[in-house]
């Protein structure tokens, strides 16, 4: 009975050894590198998003400048609207 203690005991502490080196070995320097490409992503996708506001403010101003025109177009006209 004690061998079977002592047995279970050692293949216990042998799970527990290589489970612990494997953590270290393996899946703490892959944490590193997850999270060195994920800080590469966020940066993309800042420039990404800045990138679409730049755009999006660009649409902005020229449909301002439109809108511009037009009513330019209908007090010249004399006009309140497009069916007036």
């Amino acid at each position: 009975m004690a061998v079977l203690t002592k047995l279970i005991s050692l293949t216990n502490f042998v799970i527990a050894s290589s489970a612990l080196a494997f953590q270290v070995g393996v899946l703490y320097p892959w944490h590193h590198e997850l999270d060195a490409e994920f800080q590469e992503l966020k940066k993309e996708y800042r420039e990404l998003m800045t990138e679409q506001r730049l755009e999006r403010e660009k649409r902005m101003e020229e449909l301002g400048e439109i809108r511009k025109e037009i009513e330019k177009l209908s007090a010249a006209s004399g006009k309140k609207g497009f069916w007036a």
